[in-house]
């Protein structure tokens, strides 16, 4: 089975790099659907609702199939669990973040029958509510659709 679309990286990528960023480097994904969004909270729930409503907004899963909405929501969770080193909780734990995120839709293997897949990646900074002593932090989370 070879693997033909990274969605992986591409969603770190588009995670990471800004728009000017991306056109400088003349990056292109043809092969995908992507969408990119910022967030920055205290609370989880707002961080999961951010990545849900761009989703939706931008086509990426439809908003009346559940198994694409479930396929989004573990990939965030995934995600999440990378930026929160396994602690999925923010706000309660005194800690904010600042995240610029993307979700890619894509069918990463050269073998139909795989499926689609979907890629939600997360960079930016956590740390606690205290301007200037964020950390960097990313994460990503892969699930099948």
């Amino acid at each position: 089975m070879t693997i033909k679309t990274l969605i992986g990286k591409q969603a770190l990528l588009l995670a990471a790099l800004s728009e000017e960023e991306l056109v400088q480097m003349n990056l292109s994904f043809p092969d995908t659907v992507y969408c990119q969004g910022r967030i920055g909270s205290m609370n989880l729930q707002k961080v999961i609702a951010a990545v849900e409503t761009a989703a939706k907004r931008n086509g990426m899963i439809n908003e009346g199939c559940y198994r694409e909405n479930h396929a989004l929501y573990h990939a965030v969770l995934e995600a999440i669990e990378g930026v929160t080193r396994g602690q999925t909780a923010i706000g309660e734990m005194s800690r904010t973040v600042g995240l610029r995120f993307s979700v890619v839709r894509g069918w990463p293997y050269e073998e139909q029958a795989e499926g689609e897949w979907l890629a939600v990646a997360f960079y930016g900074t956590i740390g606690a509510p205290v301007k200037g002593l964020e950390h960097e932090t990313s994460g990503l989370g892969i699930n099948h659709i």
